[in-house]
């Protein structure tokens, strides 16, 4: 299961088409514009539509990610108030389209501290899961490593997952973020130190979905700045080391590379698909 985020342009079901255009076998999308608040209903048309070319198309799983907006991490009441219904509403929208996993950023404690922003994510999770009458997994994405965001480490995935008290909460691991936060992955003695510290900490079983993606930033800078696979500091040794380790090939695989047209995402499915066991 490779692909990229694609485009829901023109029609949410065109998503099928373009990844199915570059040789994806999954994708990721937003439902809505990923800048704004305010969004509309998915009509019931499109809702139908996309779900019979889902059946087409034969993808074993689909990705949505969170707007970029909410900070469910934020002790700021007005915030946090926005941010868990916009969470609220795109589990349904996910649930109505048959999405299997919605990637969702954690947050900024805004300097109040872990804890703080390790219980609001949580509360945030169980407030959305309790109203879903769907399959959705939430998904929690791991953090590079930026001043108060929650995340970064492995132990504040696994506070949020122990107190989120419904089955479908899981983790997708960015390695772009992980080696941005100090997780080394550019040798197989380091994919193994670094992805068996997560299977440590949090369990394997746990890991749901990746976004490839190699760092423009160093180890440890705390840039998120994505850059195409084996063209930045990871390399494209460290990515095959990575996806060679066991078990990670068998999730879905999302690329959020700077790709600028068609033509690229298609070296960049070659590239990957080149890298797998």
């Amino acid at each position: 299961m490779i692909g990229l985020h694609v485009s829901i342009a023109g029609s949410m079901d065109l998503a099928f088409d373009r990844a199915e255009a570059i040789g994806a076998t999954t994708f990721q999308i937003f439902t809505r514009n990923p800048n704004q608040w305010k969004f509309k209903p998915i009509p019931d048309e499109a809702v139908t539509v996309f779900r019979e070319k889902r059946k087409k198309s034969g993808f074993r799983k689909i990705l949505d990610h969170m707007p970029y907006l909410p900070n469910l991490a934020s002790p700021e009441k007005s915030t946090m108030k926005i941010s868990r219904y916009s969470l609220v509403e795109e589990v349904k929208r996910c649930d109505s389209l048959g999405v299997d996993y919605l990637v969702i950023h954690l947050g900024s404690h805004l300097g109040k501290g872990t804890a703080v922003g390790v219980a609001n994510v949580a509360e945030a999770c169980n407030e959305a899961l309790a109203g879903s009458a769907g399959g959705t997994t939430i998904l929690l994405e791991n953090m590079a490593g930026q001043k108060n965001s929650v995340g970064a480490r492995f132990e504040e995935l696994e506070m949020i997952l122990a107190r989120v008290k419904q089955e479908r909460v899981g983790v997708c691991l960015d390695t772009c973020h992980m080696y941005a936060s100090g997780f080394d992955l550019t040798s197989k003695e380091a994919v193994a130190t670094s992805v068996g510290l997560f299977d440590e900490v949090v369990g394997f079983d746990r890991l749901k979905a990746v976004h490839l993606n190699d760092s423009k930033g160093e180890l440890g800078s705390k840039l998120d700045r994505h850059e195409n696979i084996g063209e930045g500091k990871i390399g494209r040794s460290g990515i095959r080391e990575f996806l060679h380790f066991p078990g990670v090939a068998e999730r879905p695989i999302i690329m959020e590379t700077p790709y600028k047209d068609e033509a690229a995402e298609r070296k960049t499915m070659r590239t990957v698909r080149s890298l797998l066991p």
